[in-house]
């Protein structure tokens, strides 16, 4: 169950509330968010809504019988749009394509890529400054320092940043630069990092993890809404699976079953869902058609010469044909959408 507090409720509202539902077996949270107060009542006696709904200090009850009950889209029926500002919004019938490298590796790289999105009309730029590797000997980003060099060159050219967070000690000196928080795959369950980032007013795209569950990626996401943060995007981004043809087997059902069970926005990841870069047109594509909110890619002015990750990053001109068949899909998409 979903309480929806009204704006003005009391301390007394909210402990007659609390004290009928203990009444009836039912345990409650309260959450406060950006924009709304709730209680999140758990309980497994049948209780009758209305005994509930009149009392002083609620806006509305809603019955939710998922595990994940804030994220749900069985409460939620309107989909959740996330806005960057600028005229930026992802969601909700916005679509939203995050194109840059896999890592921040130099200011010329970064000047590179800023031309490349603003030619193309690109709005949201993405990239590594910490990055995890599976060897320590990998090149692991340039850190807080390239990401101040990044915010410097993207913010006059009206870019906004999406770059991954490792732990919870790098969010506050992060903050500042950075207008979405990846979760990467490798950290969907770090419940740590989770509750951290539901303190941080800003955006948060919550990677699956690598043999996570849609159902383990939506308890992510509840646990960064339950703790204040309303402002989440999901990710699907490929699970590890037997199959050796190619580097992750990306979920298409995901896209589909994550657009019916949440009211978040659901962005695709073709680059790291599929793992090669001929393949990644085609994920794409495929991902758009299914109903994604919105692309998170790797491109590369050269991928041959990338610190990490070249072989399923788009050169330039790879990346530019992606977009114009992504317009096309789209387009046709909204007619097909029309004919119902």
């Amino acid at each position: 169950m979903i309480i929806q507090l009204k704006p003005d409720a009391t301390p007394h509202d909210l402990q007659r509330i609390e004290e009928t539902l203990a009444r009836h077996g039912w345990k409650s949270m309260p959450v406060q968010t950006q924009y709304r107060r709730y209680l999140v009542g758990i309980g497994k006696r049948e209780i009758d809504l209305r005994q509930i709904g009149h009392l002083p200090g609620i806006a509305d009850v809603f019955r939710v019988t998922d595990n994940f009950k804030l994220v749900s889209r069985k409460w939620r029926i309107e989909e959740t749009c996330i806005d960057l500002g600028d005229g930026v919004r992802i969601g909700a019938g916005h679509f939203a394509l995050m194109a840059g490298p896999c890592s921040i590796e130099s200011e010329q790289q970064v000047a590179e890529t800023i031309a490349h999105l603003e030619e193309n009309g690109i709005r949201i730029m993405r990239g590594g400054v910490y990055k995890p590797r599976s060897s320590p000997y990998s090149f692991r980003g340039l850190g807080l320092e390239g990401l101040k060099m990044w915010h410097a060159q993207a913010r006059p050219a009206g870019i906004k940043i999406i770059t991954e967070v490792m732990m919870p000690q790098q969010i506050e000196a992060m903050y500042p630069y950075v207008d979405i928080f990846q979760v990467g795959a490798r950290n969907a369950q770090n419940f740590n990092l989770l509750d951290a980032l539901g303190e941080v007013d800003k955006p948060v795209l919550l990677k699956r993890g690598i043999s996570g569950t849609i159902e383990e990626l939506l308890q992510s996401a509840e646990y960064i809404f339950s703790g204040g943060n309303e402002r989440i995007l999901l990710c699907e981004r490929g699970i590890r699976t037997y199959e050796k043809a190619y580097r992750n087997c990306f979920d298409i059902n995901a896209v589909a079953i994550l657009k019916e069970r949440s009211h978040l926005p659901v962005i695709a990841d073709p680059s790291h869902g599929v793992g090669l870069r001929r393949y990644v047109p085609q994920v794409a594509l495929a991902s758009v058609m299914a109903g994604a909110d919105g692309l998170i890619m790797e491109v590369h002015r050269c991928p041959e010469e990338a610190f990490s990750d070249g072989q399923q990053t788009l050169d330039f001109k790879e990346a530019g044909l992606l977009y114009r068949k992504l317009a096309l899909a789209r387009q046709t998409l909204r007619q097909m959408d029309a004919w119902h």
